[in-house]
C-alpha cells in the first residue's frame, strides 16, 4: 500500500485528536509533519514531533495537509490554505473559512462522497454539528426527501477549544469549594451549572440568528444539494466536555414512520440506533464522548406537522464532528483514487 506525507497545521485539542485518530485507525502515513506558530518540540497523544513554524517551504513534499482550526480558532487554512494546494498537497480543512466556497466540496463521507471527486485540491469538514444532525437525517433525506428541519443543539464545550475545556474545569472545581467564579474568558457568563443560548455571533443575512445557527443551514443545503431547504436552528452551549447532542424536528415529502427510520439508521455505517423509551436507552454524552459513531435515538412521530418524524443524535464533537471526520475524508479519497 502506499504510504502518504501527511501535514498538520494546529495542535490543540483537534489537531492532537488527528494525530490519535491516524495512529488508531492506521491512516497509511509515512510522516506527519506537525506545523504551527513557531519551532518547539510538543509530546503530542504520547509521541515527541518536532514542531516546525508554518512557511510555504513547509508544505513541500507532503500528500496531504489536515487543518485542525476549531470554529473559535480559525484563519490558518486562510493564510496557508491555497499555499499548501500550489504545492501539491490535497488540503482537508477542519476550519469555516471555506465551507461556502463554491470551489471546495464540503463532506461527509457516509453521506455525500461523490462530491469529493469534483475537488480542486481543497476540502472542508462542515461544523461539528452539522456532521452530528446530517448523520441521523441523510439517510432518511435519502429514502423520503426532507422538506423542513428544527434543530436545536446542546453543544460541548469542547467545541470552544482548549481553554474553554480548562475554563468549564476550574469553574466546577471553585464551585465545589463553594466560590463563585467571576472572571470568564472562553464564554461571557459562567458556563458551570449554565447553558449559554448563544455560540458566535450575529449573522447579517440571518437576523436574529447567530453565525453557528446559519451554518446548519447553509451546510445542511449544500451537502443535500438542496439550496432551498427551510432549516431553523437554535445553538445552546451546555456545560458537558466533549460530545454535541441536536434534538431533531423534521418534516418529510412523505410518511417516514418511526419503524422505517429505526431501519434505515441500523443500516448505515456510522449509526448506532440507541432507542428504548421503557428501558431508558437513548443517547447522551456520557456514552457518546471518544466514541467514533453517532447514537440516534427517541425516534417518534412528530405530530404538529404533516410527515413529521422527531429524534435525538448524539455524537463527538471533537472526533467525528472533526478530527474522526477529516481522517474519513483522506481515506474516502484515497479510495476513489483521487490522492
Amino acid at each position: 500500500m502506499r504510504q502518504y506525507k501527511v501535514g498538520l497545521v494546529g495542535i490543540g485539542a483537534v489537531g492532537t485528536e488527528m494525530i490519535k485518530v491516524l495512529r488508531q485507525r492506521k491512516f497509511p502515513c509515512s510522516e506527519i509533519r506537525v506545523l504551527a506558530t513557531r519551532d518547539r518540540d510538543e509530546e503530542i497523544a504520547g509521541e515527541t514531533f518536532h514542531v516546525r513554524a508554518t512557511t510555504p517551504e513547509a508544505f513541500d513534499g507532503l500528500d496531504i495537509v489536515l487543518f485542525a482550526g476549531t470554529e473559535g480558532a480559525k484563519g490558518a487554512s486562510k493564510q496557508w490554505g491555497w499555499e499548501a494546494v500550489k504545492r501539491g498537497a490535497v488540503v482537508i480543512d477542519n476550519g469555516d473559512d471555506f465551507r461556502m466556497d463554491d470551489r471546495v466540496p464540503l463532506v461527509i463521507p457516509e453521506i455525500n462522497p461523490e462530491a469529493l471527486d469534483r475537488h480542486q485540491g481543497f476540502i472542508a469538514n462542515p461544523n461539528c454539528s452539522t456532521i452530528i444532525t446530517l448523520m441521523g437525517i441523510a439517510p432518511l433525506h435519502r429514502a423520503v426527501p426532507l422538506r423542513h428541519m428544527t434543530a436545536v443543539t446542546f453543544q460541548s464545550v469542547s467545541g470552544a477549544g482548549r481553554g474553554a475545556i480548562i475554563e468549564l474545569q476550574e469553574q466546577l472545581k471553585m464551585l465545589a469549594a463553594g466560590q463563585t467564579p467571576t472572571e470568564f474568558k472562553a464564554f461571557p457568563y459562567q458556563i458551570a451549572c449554565n447553558v449559554i443560548p448563544q455560540i458566535g455571533g450575529g449573522k447579517p443575512q440571518m437576523e436574529g440568528y447567530t453565525s453557528e445557527e446559519a451554518k446548519m443551514t447553509f451546510e445542511s443545503r449544500k451537502i443535500l444539494g438542496v439550496p432551498d431547504l427551510r432549516v431553523s436552528t437554535t445553538c445552546v452551549r451546555v456545560p458537558v466536555f466533549y460530545a454535541h447532542s441536536v434534538a431533531v424536528h423534521a418534516e418529510f415529502s412523505a410518511p417516514m414512520t418511526p419503524a422505517r427510520a429505526r431501519e434505515i439508521l441500523s443500516s448505515t455505517a456510522g449509526i448506532r440506533v440507541v432507542d428504548d423509551l421503557d428501558a431508558k436507552k437513548y443517547p447522551m454524552p456520557l456514552f457518546v464522548g471518544g466514541g467514533d459513531e453517532v447514537q440516534v435515538g427517541r425516534i417518534r412521530v412528530d405530530p404538529s406537522v404533516e410527515n413529521g418524524l422527531a429524534l435525538f443524535c448524539c455524537g463527538d464533537n471533537i472526533r467525528k464532528g472533526a478530527a474522526q471526520n477529516a481522517v474519513q475524508i483522506a481515506e474516502k479519497m484515497i479510495e476513489r483514487g483521487l490522492i
